[in-house]
Formats: C-alpha cells, sequence, structure tokens
C-alpha cells in the first residue's frame, strides 16, 4: 500500500475519533503550571466589564464621567449592545435609578414599554414627570439575558455611586433590588418603606428603594406598598 494511502488512512481515523489538533514536536514539562489565559466570554455571555486604566481615576466632573460613561469608551461598549444614557435634569432633587434599558420597538431606551407607562403614572402621582428628575441606568447597555450580570454588578455599583456622589441629588429612588443591592451593597438592599439618609462623596442623599415598575406588571398587588415608598419621597426633607 501506498504510503500516501497509508498516511491518509491515518488522518482520517484520527479525524473521525475527534482529534482536532496536533500537540507540539519540543518536549514539555507537564509538571509547570501555564499561567492562565485571558477570560473571555463562552457563547450567550458577555465579555468582562472594561475597566480604566489603574492610574487613570474616574472622571471628577459629572459632565466628564457622563462623556467617558456613556460614551463609545463605556465598560459596556464591549459587549456590542447600544449604550444608553441617562435622561432628564441632572441638577433635579430626585435621581432614579433603573437596572438596564429596555427595548421599546427596535432601539433600547430607560423605561419603555408598559414599565414606562407605570413609571410615568408613578411620577404622575407625586406631581412629576420625566423632565424633573434625573434617570440614570446601572448598567449603561442591556445583556442579551436581560439581566444585570451578577460579577458586573460590584463594578456598576462602584460607577454608579460615583455617578450619584457627582449628581449629589437630595432624594434618590432605587427600583428594583438589583440596584438597591448594588448601590447599598447587601444582599436584600435598602430596607423598603423606609427614607434613609445615605452618605455620598459630597454630601448625603434621601434614599427610598421600591419595586421595580417592571416587577409591579407581574405583581399588581404590590402597587399599594410601592405608593406608600413614593409617599415617603413627598415627605422627606434633606
Amino acid at each position: 500500500m501506498d504510503w500516501r494511502a497509508e498516511a491518509a488512512s491515518a488522518l482520517q481515523w484520527w479525524q473521525d475519533a475527534g482529534v482536532d489538533m496536533l500537540v507540539d514536536e519540543a518536549p514539555r514539562d507537564w509538571t509547570v503550571r501555564e499561567a492562565a489565559p485571558a477570560a473571555t466570554a463562552s457563547p450567550g455571555q458577555h465579555a468582562p466589564l472594561a475597566e480604566p486604566e489603574p492610574e487613570a481615576p474616574l472622571p471628577a466632573t459629572l459632565e466628564a464621567f457622563i462623556d467617558w460613561r456613556f460614551g463609545s469608551g463605556a465598560p459596556e461598549a464591549s459587549w456590542g449592545e447600544p449604550i444608553v444614557a441617562p435622561s432628564g435634569n441632572p441638577a433635579a432633587p430626585l435621581m432614579v435609578i433603573t437596572d438596564l434599558p429596555e427595548f421599546e420597538g427596535e432601539a433600547p431606551g430607560l423605561l419603555g414599554n408598559g414599565a414606562g407607562r407605570l413609571f410615568d403614572r408613578m411620577l404622575a402621582a407625586i406631581g412629576l414627570d420625566r423632565d424633573s428628575v434625573y434617570l440614570a441606568p446601572l448598567c449603561a447597555a442591556r445583556p442579551i439575558t436581560g439581566q444585570v450580570p451578577r460579577e458586573a454588578e460590584a463594578r456598576l455599583g462602584e460607577l454608579v455611586r460615583h455617578h450619584i456622589a457627582l449628581a449629589a441629588p437630595q432624594k434618590l429612588l432605587l427600583l428594583g433590588q438589583t440596584v438597591s443591592r448594588a448601590v447599598i451593597g447587601s444582599e436584600g438592599g435598602l430596607q423598603r418603606g423606609r427614607l434613609e439618609p445615605v452618605n455620598q462623596a459630597n454630601g448625603q442623599s434621601l434614599v427610598v428603594a421600591t419595586f421595580h415598575p417592571r416587577f409591579l406588571l407581574t405583581r399588581p398587588a404590590a402597587k399599594a406598598d410601592a405608593w406608600k415608598d413614593l409617599q415617603l419621597l413627598l415627605g422627606g426633607q434633606k
């Protein structure tokens, strides 16, 4: 049998057996551990959040921070999803933090669709609208899973706390447990039904945690408790 036919037969056998790579020809010491490869995203997962260089601190002004945080250099930019910027008035007395953008039509936005309509009604109930509050996301892009990646919460929490400190709102409304956990730093987050002072770098904000409108759409019975939370914002004074 010709050696070429024998070689082809051997290669075909290895291919059928599932072998898809060659080993090194040079000897290798398998007792020495090699450095771990850089983390990559597996199918269905996002790449790790990009971080600024250690020597580059977070921008010290609100304008510069927004340009960086919600621009092409945003940490979530590596996900390949649209970045959604805050909306409303950055100088508003009330800052509202939501978890991530919603899809409305073909473009993502902050609190759109049914959750957005319910949010607008919640604001109207306390005499406010979107132009009179400052609405910002914890996560600037919507992950394909529709949830804030748990492994990214610590970094996103750091960024949103810096955002809050620069905006220095009198009052802060946290929508949902994910936001509360990221901002306050505990599993349960801030206790619902209470208006609590929370220190930030540029002062102190009165904070209320409540249900996310998305949750209220599936649990209408919780709307009564959410209304009580909103009333705290009416009565609390800085």
